[in-house]
């Protein structure tokens, strides 16, 4: 890397419960001795997994990442409700209905799930209404009303049955744990509660772990206390993007945000992947993003020195 220029790349990084994904980034920050870090979608604060951050120009990375396929793990109680969707929130509503769910009741509703759905986000969430989180405005007794929105659900599996939780606020008739692939945007809180709803009952979730964004995987990510600058990454070293080397000439008409028709090495963009090519100068240096069409490179954003 570059050491004329201020640090910039990628960290995988396996947050944990109980930190908010903005807190978990303050690690970086101190190591990098910058402000400019951002991360690829946010985990609630009970949930646990991967966080793709960046630093420094690498943050315009940020959005392609985002859009990336997710993995969650997850496990779901089934006879109880709470405020916030999770185990042990305040009390909303109790099932009498004591009798366990069956598997095969559970494995009964699950194709409705699978596909393009309506979704209604959780009223504890950080969508905002008139610039305020819905999370702010229910914490202040306020009432709110989030439409629902399409996300896709690629597959969801079930994965046997899980023990009660500690601290349930509520009693449970049976608990499970999934697993899904899904689009960004999808809340693991609403598809609990969505799916309790098909059973004819309530539901809260606990657990909820990210184990993978496009093809990057947790198993793969750092934990907090390991961080180092070591950690971080090239973009071109953990992104599967296509990667060009550009003459000296072309960085230049890429830092001028010229298009410009390639003719060297053919760019495969595979099917339904964003239109991304990552763009390098002779030294292996990553200089630009470019979109890819009819035969000619068109810079989307420069990420060399000025």
């Amino acid at each position: 890397m570059n050491s004329n220029l201020p640090p910039s790349g990628l960290i995988l990084l396996d947050k944990i419960a109980g930190v908010t994904s903005c807190n978990a980034l303050f690690p970086i920050r101190k190591i990098f001795k910058t402000r400019r870090v951002g991360h690829a979608g946010s985990l609630d604060l009970r949930a646990s997994g991967l966080i793709v951050a960046a630093v420094g120009r690498a943050t315009r990375l940020l959005p392609f990442v985002e859009a990336g396929e997710k993995t969650y793990s997850f496990f779901a109680h089934f006879g109880y409700s709470t405020v916030t969707d999770e185990w042990d929130g305040e009390l909303l509503e109790q099932d009498d209905n004591t009798s366990p769910i069956s598997e095969e009741d559970v494995r009964r509703i699950l194709p409705q799930f699978i596909g393009e759905i309506d979704q209604v986000p959780p009223d504890f969430s950080a969508i905002k209404l008139n610039g305020k989180r819905a999370s702010d405005l229910k914490r202040k007794g306020r009432e709110v009303e989030l439409k629902a929105r399409k996300i896709t659900i690629k597959d969801l599996r079930f994965e046997g049955a899980a023990e009660a939780p500690e601290g349930a606020t509520g009693r449970i008739r049976s608990s499970f744990k999934f697993s899904c692939d899904c689009s960004k945007g999808t809340y693991i809180r609403s598809l609990v509660r969505d799916m309790a709803k098909a059973l004819g009952t309530v539901g809260a979730v606990s657990g909820i772990r990210r184990t993978r964004i496009g093809h990057l995987s947790v198993l793969d990510a750092v934990k907090s206390e390991d961080l180092c600058e070591a950690s971080l990454m090239k973009p071109q070293d953990c992104m599967k993007f296509p990667v060009v080397t550009l003459t000296d000439k072309q960085v230049e008409a890429v830092r001028q945000g010229r298009e410009m028709t390639w003719n060297k090495e053919p760019i495969q963009i595979e099917d339904g992947a964003p239109n991304m090519v990552l763009a390098l100068d002779k030294n292996g240096e990553l200089k630009a993003g470019c979109s890819f069409e009819n035969g000619k490179l068109s810079p989307k954003f420069y990420l060399g020195s000025d």
